[in-house]
């Protein structure tokens, strides 16, 4: 059959493989977008030092899991408004416990904590690997990824016939993932993570590690599949595919371009409510946005004009109607895979939408030629939340809820449409562009 998948779309579901491969953990997502950035020109700034923000420049902050990349216009001044787009770096899945060596009758495992709310059946029967990060005595961090090293084994059918009636997993007995062989006394996980953090010339010994932060990631390739090749499966879609979409997004639109001061927050922590120094709920966004505008000249007055005048787009991954359980979706509003980003909605205020947040999205997506639809829950199946609503709430700017539609969200791998995640980028950039 004719490809009905535009070559433009593609090219950038496939850059979107590429980000998500190189990003199997928050701490790695993070400094994927600041090399992104740095590679087109954008400067590395710290924390703990003195900022030259200016007219006409481009910029990336790293905290953590987390990381601001910003564009400021030749013409920007004290009250300029900013253009930002939320997103967040973190998947729900399983976080490696202190003591992480253990076992039993032969097996060498590693004592795992549940992050956030997986569908813990998905991470069944998966060679998975362990990623994150290492901070060691000298107070340098390391980033660490094992390869393919793990697995968290089924159960037999022959010894729980009732598994395929309705399997229930303890989150503590099930779920710790089998790493080898022997005599647990003898095995060291710490010892592993540090060999594979030593890859990049350095030497890290694992007596000298002494903190980490370190996950379970899938390790499958993404990948375009079915009739058409028009299908996209791929490990942390959520959220990693608004966050791919919102730096493409900033470095497509030239800084004399944007309609204000353009900015991609991509925050750690979402899954598990936001509220760290670098999650949404923290002062992470708004350190950056006094500093940028202190750095324009503004006063405490010109600087709340600006946030007035602002919007951010709030991006994650929503749901598509799903074919074999539509009677758990709205019956009027029902966001299909492939129809365009969505625009999502809740009278609670999950989401942080408005009237006039709709009407400038559904603009950006009109401007961009880009289909769209609404989210909104069935009244009986009450929908989740992300950063939009704590961003709105921490500094009174105007957020419009959005995200590309897939199925089998926190699953360890996740379905959506090769289009979608290039409507998502193109609507972004409309957005940006004004």
């Amino acid at each position: 059959m004719p490809d009905v998948v535009p070559a433009a779309a593609r090219t950038h579901t496939e850059d979107l493989g590429a980000f998500v491969s190189a990003s199997p953990s928050s701490y790695h997502a993070a400094q994927e977008v600041a090399r992104r950035a740095e590679a087109a020109g954008y400067v590395r700034l710290d924390e703990t030092a003195a900022w030259d923000v200016v007219p006409g420049g481009r910029y990336v902050v790293v905290r953590d899991g987390s990381v601001i990349a910003f564009a400021v216009p030749s013409s920007a001044g004290a009250t300029t408004p900013y253009t930002i787009l939320g997103t967040h770096t973190d998947s729900t899945g399983f976080k490696l416990k202190p003591k992480p060596t253990t076992g039993r009758d032969g097996w060498v495992q590693a004592g795992v904590e549940v992050y956030g709310g997986p569908l813990l059946n998905s991470w069944l029967d998966r060679e998975v690997e362990l990623a994150g990060r290492l901070v060691t005595a000298d107070g340098a961090e390391h980033l660490v990824r094992t390869g393919p090293i793990a697995r968290i084994p089924q159960l037999a059918i022959h010894l729980d016939r009732s598994a395929n009636e309705g399997l229930t997993l303890d989150k503590q007995r099930h779920t710790q993932p089998v790493v080898g062989l022997g005599d647990v006394s003898q095995a060291d996980v710490l010892a592993e993570l540090a060999a594979a953090a030593g890859t990049d010339g350095t030497v890290v010994d694992a007596a000298d590690v002494l903190g980490y932060d370190v996950v379970l990631a899938e390790t499958q390739p993404p990948r375009a599949f079915g009739i058409g090749e028009a299908l996209w499966a791929s490990p942390r879609l959520d959220n990693q595919l608004s966050t791919h979409a919102a730096i493409t997004a900033l470095l497509a639109v030239a800084p004399e371009d944007l309609s204000g001061i353009g900015v991609v927050a991509a925050f750690d922590h979402e899954e598990i409510g936001s509220g760290s120094r670098s999650g949404a709920a923290g002062p992470f966004l708004e350190d950056v946005l006094r500093r940028v505008s202190a750095g324009l000249g503004a006063s405490e007055d010109e600087r709340a004009r600006a946030f007035a005048a602002s919007l951010c787009v709030s991006s994650d991954v929503g749901h598509a109607v799903h074919p074999n359980y539509p009677e758990r979706h709205d019956p009027a509003n029902h966001p299909h895979a492939g129809g365009g980003p969505i625009l999502k909605i809740n009278a609670n205020q999950r989401y942080a939408t408005d009237a006039h947040g709709a009407a400038r999205w559904q603009a950006a997506c009109a401007a961009a030629g880009v289909p769209s639809q609404e989210f909104v829950s069935n009244n009986t199946v009450p929908c989740g939340s992300t950063t939009g609503p704590i961003t709105a709430t921490r500094l009174g700017i105007r957020v419009v809820d959005v995200g590309a539609a897939i199925l089998s969200m926190h699953s360890a791998r996740e379905l959506t449409a090769v289009v979608d995640p290039w409507y998502l980028s193109r609507a972004m950039q409309a957005v940006l562009a004004g």
